[in-house]
């Protein structure tokens, strides 16, 4: 079994945009769906941050890093910065392209000035590898003084697959992690990848499938489905080796209707960049704002018809 490594993925890289140290690189406000069921405003800051230590094969968020750590002050003056700009929110999310309890992403010291500024918020959503949950989060936890949801990537449950996207991470540590938060009142949702590379359409399904059960099963609470896209240099040799295709919207509609037929916990759809998939010009704003409902509702809404030739082949 070939595993890419890290020096390839690093050799077929695109330059990264220039970011600054002091602001976010993005943030927005949008409507989730909480837990309780309500339609609740999120708060997303997209923080600029050093650039994760895992290699992940599929990963782009690498564009928008530093090559460094933030210096002190820095995180908490990002979060000044996009909070006086945003409407209000009832949640936020504080992604930082890499993992928030990595010593070198975030830095300790600024720990009670980023916990005064959030603590007023319902939830506080942050990102981080399953290798990387410890006592970190329990401290973190406990200065914020609200809820902590801790998002992790499980990628997917084919073993063979995981592998070889380089997370360098097993199920093991998934649901180790998984345990130790969820016992210590710390709240799970997880990122989990539609048709990676190196599974065809039809595995891509069934993997994603089997993957919101595996998750269920073990206690994690909201499942995040993300359509693998290209643009990050090494997707796109894997593509022109007949490794990679992106799923068709087809396949995220499959997803999302099996998710929701669960009735086990929320379940999403990523609709980011979602128009660069090949959609029909017809259906293809129709069929999003499907998605995009069902993910508020967390129902099941009757399809989009259209003679397109896109939903004949699917």
């Amino acid at each position: 079994m070939e595993i890419i490594t890290d020096s390839e993925i690093l050799a077929t890289r695109p330059a990264k945009n220039v970011v600054d140290p002091w602001r976010p690189y993005a943030y927005l406000t949008e409507p989730e769906r909480t837990v309780a069921g309500q339609i609740e405003q999120v708060a997303t800051l997209f923080l600029t941050n050093r650039e994760c230590p895992f290699r992940c094969l599929m990963c782009d968020l690498w564009k928008n890093t530093l090559d460094e750590r933030v210096p002190l002050g820095a995180i908490p003056a990002q979060i000044d910065y996009a909070l006086a700009r945003m409407p209000a929110a009832q949640h936020i999310k504080l992604y930082n392209s890499a993992n928030f309890f990595d010593p070198q992403a975030i830095p300790r010291e600024d720990w009670p000035a980023i916990a005064g500024r959030v603590r007023d918020f319902r939830t506080i959503i942050v990102e981080n590898h399953p290798r990387l949950c410890g006592s970190d989060c329990l401290r973190f936890r406990d200065l914020i003084e609200t809820s902590l949801e801790v998002a992790l990537g499980l990628e997917t449950i084919h073993s063979e697959v995981l592998e070889r996207l380089n997370k360098r991470m097993t199920l093991h540590d998934f649901d180790s992690a998984v345990e130790f938060l969820t016992r210590n009142e710390i709240s799970v949702r997880t990122f989990l990848l539609l048709r990676p590379p190196y599974q065809t359409e039809s595995e891509g399904i069934e993997w994603a499938c089997r993957g919101i059960e595996y998750a269920f099963d073990r206690g994690v609470g909201c499942v995040s489905v993300i359509p693998v896209r290209g643009g990050n240099g090494i997707m796109e040799r894997l593509a022109q080796e007949g490794l990679f295709q992106p799923p068709s919207l087809s396949a995220l509609e499959t997803v999302l209707e099996f998710g929701l037929n669960q009735g086990r916990g929320r379940v999403f759809v990523d609709l980011w960049d979602l128009e660069k998939f090949d959609l029909c010009s017809k259906c293809g704003p129709l069929r999003r704002g499907r998605l995009q409902r069902m993910n508020l509702s967390q129902q099941i809404e009757p399809n989009v018809t259209c003679d397109c030739a896109i939903n004949r082949d699917n």
